[in-house]
């Protein structure tokens, strides 16, 4: 029967038996990859459409400067709203004509004309309101494909991100599960707090980079020096990119469970992570730098802050535990230590006297 409840840390099991409990639970971890898998394939829409809003919203920067496609999307825009406005202009002329053209004391060579005219000028109003019709109503920018195969391998890959993302507590979990029985009881103690923190700070790094990092970098980017090049995105290069960039930040919210580790394996104190706060900080500005593909200080910045707060909070919690283990080393001490008997030792009769 399939085991899914880690095994104890004073359970024996032979070489066979762990290489059978690895293999549940990669087979556990597959079955829940696929149900994860199938979820978001059947879901691809959504997760494309959200994954490409800030590309569809970078058009739209505050930079003077746009590409040709740009310019052109705009134009389809601008163009949109003529046709809609002139229309019913020619509708009315037309019918202003045909009023003229019945009045009395018009000649009939002239009613010819006039009714001439007012039909050319209802046949315009109707190839204007077909223009408006026919303006492309999805002016947002759209990744390209350009091989015969990339739009199913681009959007097969989008959805295995997506349900990696999705079954990722259930994956560690498993892992948590394998090597627990390595752990004693005190280092399973320190592990499974952090375990529990792991997939949280990455869903939360992972969203703040989804809608705070990545539009500010895609929207740099696609506006950088724009009037000379005609920007087309490749898909599978934009997915890649921001993967990375998400995955990156998840990565860098794991800081707390940097710090809490070292902190309570006893390696390094909280109070020196207090005395060298300032060095701290000028890392997490590094990372921070590195992390973002961006070299505008204020992207820099927000990405830096959530970073330099989890590190202050890390600090916080680290000395919440090591005051906790000092009151309870003090106490277990206290329990261990022997009764005071009052007497002492007699060297000369080796007898023990007690008073």
């Amino acid at each position: 029967m399939a085991r899914l409840r880690p095994v104890g840390y004073q359970d024996r099991l032979s070489i066979v038996e762990h290489l059978d409990e690895l293999r549940t639970r990669l087979i556990w971890c597959i079955v829940a990859f696929i149900l994860a898998f199938s979820v978001c394939y059947w879901q691809n829409g959504w997760i494309l459409h959200t994954i490409n809003k800030p590309l569809r919203d970078a058009q739209q920067g505050s930079g003077k400067k746009h590409s040709t496609l740009q310019e052109q999307s705009r134009f389809n825009v601008l163009a949109g709203n003529a046709f809609r406005l002139t229309a019913p202009a020619l509708q009315a002329l037309g019918k202003d004509l045909n009023r003229l053209a019945a009045a009395p004391g018009v000649s009939a060579a002239d009613r010819a004309a006039i009714a001439q005219r007012a039909a050319a000028l209802e046949r315009a109003a109707k190839a204007q309101q077909n223009a408006f019709a026919a303006v492309p109503k999805n002016t947002g920018r759209q990744p390209v494909t350009l091989g015969v195969t990339e739009p199913f391998v681009t959007t097969f890959t989008v959805a295995g991100y997506a349900a990696l993302l999705l079954c990722l507590p259930f994956l560690l979990y498993q892992a948590y599960a394998f090597v627990l029985p390595a752990f004693s009881p005190k280092e399973r103690n320190v592990a499974m707090p952090l375990m529990l923190l792991v997939p949280g700070l990455f869903i939360a790094g992972v969203a703040f980079g989804y809608f705070v990092a990545l539009p500010r970098a895609v929207t740099f980017l696609q506006n950088f020096n724009a009037d000379n090049f005609d920007i087309l995105i490749q898909a599978k290069d934009y997915y890649r990119f921001s993967v990375l960039v998400l995955a990156l930040i998840g990565a860098m919210f794991q800081i707390p469970v940097g710090i809490l580790a070292v902190t309570r394996l006893g390696i390094i104190s909280a109070r020196q992570l207090s005395k060298n706060r300032g060095y701290v900080i000028l890392l997490i500005a590094i990372v921070a730098a590195v992390g973002t593909p961006t070299p505008d200080p204020f992207t820099m910045l927000l990405v830096m802050a959530p970073l330099v707060v989890l590190f202050e909070l890390s600090v916080l919690l680290a000395r919440i535990f090591e005051h906790r283990r000092r009151a309870a080393e003090a106490a277990a001490e206290d329990d261990d230590e022997p009764p005071h008997l009052g007497g002492g030792w007699d060297a000369a009769n080796d007898d023990v006297t007690v008073s």
